[in-house]
């Protein structure tokens, strides 16, 4: 009989520093309290102290988001090939759609035992009627289907439209696919505290100042309000993302500012703070998301919320209990749940009290990390018995 061979080295594949803090960081430092050596390897901006002072060993790569350039791509995966067959990990975790395909094709070629390939929303490629879009689609399916319908990876999503999607449409096998909702959030650092005074009521967008974010559409709303005298303070938090082809540039964000219909507060390192200064979230979103950060933090400091009725924003919000699920790119009908929400402040109450008790029970980190150690725990059985 073999001995067992026990997990030992883990690699999140990232495309940004801020984000694997932002999503990741406490999978990953409950992955290293459980005894792998954990190791990130993702694009470095600003973040590498919040990684390296957890004792991760962090690795730099070159990969952009934004690249099309195939020189510049081939370099990229062959960049993450060198990574894996000097690291040789024991279960690689790539996270969103580029690591994703260029990590799970680097596992295929140098062998990696076991891959989970996350992805948070399977954005506007899935989600558009466009004809680009539809064309990228199949590209990307049949990328998909070659690189993640493998026995020794899975497909891990947030949402159940997403995971019903790529198995309706046989992108991705049944028993390839794991359901973990959200990417979890501390309700212990966020949590319900007294509102503001009013008027105005101050609701808040807090996102990257991206057009498929609904900026647009909530400026618009703003203006509608603002023009009917109801009294609010539209506020975004946030800053443009120049990886992004759809990012609002700062410019633009300033002459919203200037002429009055909403106040651009930037970056803000506290994030529970910006709620409690807060009476109202809104994430208008115009594509599918795996489930919103901010509408869960938002949920967690009680605050009532108003999003768009797509894939992953309606798994937090339960139309008419915790908030009120709008249509897409419909700035009318968002300025009429606002202003409804604005008239009824006991409802608010009582919404972000359902909001606050929905996370307790279902998107805490707790249960999201619990989860995600349990995946990696299945896979390391898996790996022992097979040995055995």
């Amino acid at each position: 009989m073999k001995k067992s061979i026990a997990l030992k080295k883990i690699i999140y594949l990232v495309a940004e520093d801020w984000y694997f803090c932002s999503h990741r960081l406490p999978i990953a430092r409950a992955a290293r309290d459980a005894g792998f050596e954990v190791v990130v390897a993702t694009r470095i901006n600003t973040h590498a102290d919040c990684i390296t002072k957890e004792g991760f060993r962090l690795i730099p790569l070159k990969i952009r988001r934004r690249s099309r350039n195939p020189i510049r791509e081939l370099e990229a995966i062959l960049e993450i090939v060198n990574i894996y067959r000097r690291e040789r990990p024991d279960l690689v975790h790539h996270v969103a759609l580029k690591p994703v395909l260029y990590g799970a094709l680097a596992a295929r070629i140098t062998g990696v035992p076991f891959v989970i390939n996350a992805l948070a929303g399977l954005g506007y490629v899935f989600s558009s009627g466009q004809l680009r879009a539809k064309i990228i689609k199949l590209f990307m399916r049949l990328a998909f289907r070659v690189l993640m319908n493998r026995p020794n990876s899975r497909v891990l999503l947030q949402n159940p439209d997403d995971q019903r999607l790529l198995i309706e449409s046989k992108t991705i096998l049944p028993g390839l696919t794991t359901l973990i909702r959200g990417s979890g959030v501390d309700i212990q650092r966020f949590i319900p505290v007294p509102e503001p005074e009013q008027p105005p009521v101050v609701v808040a967008l807090v996102a990257r100042m991206l057009r498929d974010k609904g900026i647009i559409e909530f400026v618009e709303a703003a203006k509608i309000l603002r023009q009917q005298g109801v009294p609010l303070l539209a506020v975004l938090v946030g800053t443009p993302d120049t990886e992004n082809p759809t990012s609002i540039s700062e410019a633009q964000l300033e002459s919203w500012q200037s002429e009055g219909w909403v106040e651009w507060w930037g970056r803000q390192e506290d994030i529970p703070a910006v709620w409690a200064r807060s009476h109202i979230a809104v994430l208008p979103s115009s594509y599918g998301e795996g489930v919103p950060m901010s509408l869960l933090e938002a949920a967690a400091c009680g605050k009532p919320i108003i999003t768009t009725d797509i894939p992953g924003c309606r798994e937090i919000v339960q139309h008419e209990e915790n908030g009120l699920l709008v249509p897409v790119k419909d700035p009318v009908a968002l300025a009429n749940a606002i202003q409804r929400l604005i008239e009824n402040p006991d409802q608010c109450k009582g919404m972000g009290a359902k909001g606050r008790k929905l996370v307790e029970e279902e998107f805490s980190e707790a249960i999201v990390v619990k989860k995600t150690l349990g995946l990696y725990q299945s896979i390391l059985e898996k790996r022992r018995l097979a040995v055995i």
